[in-house]
């Protein structure tokens, strides 16, 4: 193979989608894929939330994966601690869905098959040189460390307890989501139309997830089934459960001279919106329209050229941190008067009008 224009580092879904558009325009691209077998994620319970943008961008790669692994939702109804309730409707915005809960490993193996059709792009097992390389690891990059980025974290001392379940009750392609008292727990449709399946995330303290995650299935099930107040009926693991720490996180250099961050690499979110790897394929977006629109005597891996894609998507995570953040901090409050001061505002948002329009369309990539 010719030289190579980027080197990519991390195989998953934004490294992927990274390739595929950048190979799209004509780039030559190594994709360093040491793992392939752990990378495919056959075993993966997680599910992602993905917007109208994301799901836009991986229909021009060919990526999308089939109706079976990619459920529209139609309304999401999310609920407070003390009465609160906010109902978004995929109708009312004019639009098919709010967005897509898609399976991992599907979506894996269709940009896979995408690659494999793509003579621009070579899998290989360690990092070539290039004039560019995009570091696309996620949030436990040895990548990032090399190149000296100070990668800021500030623990949540929560975890997230993520698994499949079956549910008694047709899901409607409505998702759901409750906040109680700084825990979220949110069950999100899968399986098309007329499924009976979910996925679960539950965001909870260290403490009270340890003592979850050590339940044999039937307690779990029944503590579960209480937390989301029988909305879907008996709930039954159909996966093992998977945990994580959660955290806020952001690098302080996202390029350099000949290199790049994306994704997890560069930021990482609080998942109660649902909007970690839309962010990180927005990154892999505008990186390369930005390498796309170079001017025609600049290298991939020109300094000035990768700020412009830093400056702007730094802005746009910024934004997104802060509000996810700061609805995390609202609910992790115990006190009663917090308590009647977020729920209210869940109630006054409801009734905001354009305000909550507005909220939606961002949220679902429709800017």
């Amino acid at each position: 193979m010719l030289p190579l224009d980027v080197c990519i580092r991390g195989a998953g879904v934004v490294g992927r989608t990274l390739a595929l558009l950048l190979a799209r325009d004509g780039l030559r691209v190594g994709l360093v894929d040491a793992s392939p077998a752990a990378a495919s994620g056959a075993s993966d319970v997680r599910a992602y939330a993905m917007n109208a943008a994301s799901k836009t961008m991986l229909e021009t790669v060919r990526a999308w994966p089939d109706a079976a692994h990619a459920t529209p939702v139609l309304a999401m109804h999310v609920r407070g601690d003390a009465g609160g309730e906010v109902t978004f409707n995929a109708g009312a915005e004019g639009a098919a869905a709010l967005a897509w809960i898609v399976d991992v490993a599907p979506l894996l193996e269709r940009l896979g098959e995408a690659l494999r059709y793509q003579p621009f792009v070579e899998r290989i097992p360690k990092p070539q040189a290039a004039p560019l390389t995009v570091v696309c690891e996620g949030r436990a990059s040895a990548t990032r460390d090399e190149f000296g980025v100070n990668y800021e974290v500030t623990s949540y001392r929560q975890t997230a307890i993520a698994a499949r379940v079956q549910c008694e009750r047709p899901h409607g392609q409505t998702a759901h989501q409750w906040f109680d008292g700084g825990d979220v727990l949110a069950l999100l449709p899968l399986g098309g139309a007329t499924g009976h399946e979910a996925a679960l995330v539950w965001s909870l303290g260290e403490a009270r997830a340890g003592e979850l995650l050590a339940l044999g299935a039937p307690e779990f099930e029944s503590r579960l089934q209480a937390a989301s107040h029988d909305a879907l009926g008996k709930l039954t693991l159909s996966t093992e459960r998977a945990a994580w720490p959660l955290q806020l996180a952001k690098a302080d250099r996202w390029c350099g001279p000949g290199w790049a961050l994306a994704g997890d690499a560069a930021h990482n979110v609080h998942p109660l919106a649902g909007q970690g790897l839309n962010l990180g394929l927005a990154d892999a977006a505008l990186l390369a329209q930005v390498l796309r629109e170079r001017e025609s005597w600049r290298s991939p891996g020109d300094t000035r050229l990768l700020r412009r894609y830093e400056r702007s998507r730094k802005a746009d995570v910024m934004a997104m941190s802060a509000a996810t953040d700061g609805l995390q901090q609202l609910f992790s409050q115990a006190s009663a008067p917090w308590a009647w001061l977020r729920n209210r505002g869940m109630n006054g948002f409801e009734m905001s009008g354009p305000v909550k329009h507005w909220v939606a369309r961002q949220a679902m990539g429709r800017l």
